[in-house]
């Protein structure tokens, strides 16, 4: 899966998240990888509470929550020259791009920043949980021409979805999201119900005749499901 010219690059977008978990991508501060990664990892957790009552021989776990997903991946940003670059940056400058991007402090939500991952069928909001970078190859000057960067999200959850998860009515979710550029309806589907396939669907809901032609700014309705 290491990329290639005919492939789609895995693309990270800062969000802002507003009250009511409406989520706007900003593509135009994207961070495009330069090499798919070789693998990635997306880990689904739930939570039990596991009390014992004195005495009890076993323990009954109940249920406590859904967990935020978990996506884990290894990126390559090389200056090398071998590779072609989105960028014409050297490779200290483009850690600093990504970075700005996942790692930056938001000082008016006095929190990390929302990211988008993007990558074909792939889409996944969350926040940075975790980055380590690791220079392996440097000029004679010290300058890194290379460097391997591990990353770790956890999955965005806004109190009210989490609300609604929590006491088991995730099917009654309804969502508005704000269509930006890059954005489709299957992968927003996705996004909303974890299943493309629900487009004509959500279509019919907000009377679109060409699911194809959806114009950047325009809001739509993810009804519940039934």
């Amino acid at each position: 899966m290491l990329g290639m010219s005919n492939k789609k690059k895995l693309k990270l977008s800062p969000c802002t998240v507003d009250d009511s978990g409406n989520v706007s991508v900003d593509d135009s501060s994207s961070f495009e990888v330069m090499l798919n990664p070789s693998s990635y990892s997306h880990a689904y957790s739930i939570g039990y509470n596991n009390k014992e009552a004195l005495g009890q021989l076993g323990s009954d776990a109940k249920f406590s929550g859904i967990k935020p997903e978990k996506v884990n991946f290894d990126i390559v940003i090389d200056g090398t020259g071998v590779v072609d670059a989105p960028s014409s940056e050297d490779v200290k400058s483009q850690v600093k791009q990504l970075t700005d991007i996942v790692y930056k402090y938001d000082g008016s939500s006095h929190e990390p920043s929302h990211v988008r991952l993007l990558w074909g069928s792939m889409i996944f909001f969350g926040r940075l949980e975790s980055l380590s970078v690791e220079y392996t190859l440097f000029k004679p000057s010290g300058e890194p021409l290379r460097a391997k960067i591990k990353l770790a999200f956890s999955g965005f959850m806004s109190k009210e979805e989490e609300a609604l998860r929590a006491n088991r009515s995730s099917p009654d979710l309804s969502h508005v999201i704000e269509v930006n550029a890059g954005d489709t309806l299957p992968l927003l589907c996705y996004r909303v119900y974890k299943d493309s396939s629900y487009y004509l669907e959500v279509a019919r809901a907000n009377n679109i005749t060409n699911f194809r032609d959806i114009s950047p700014g325009t809001k739509l309705h993810f009804p519940p499901l039934r």
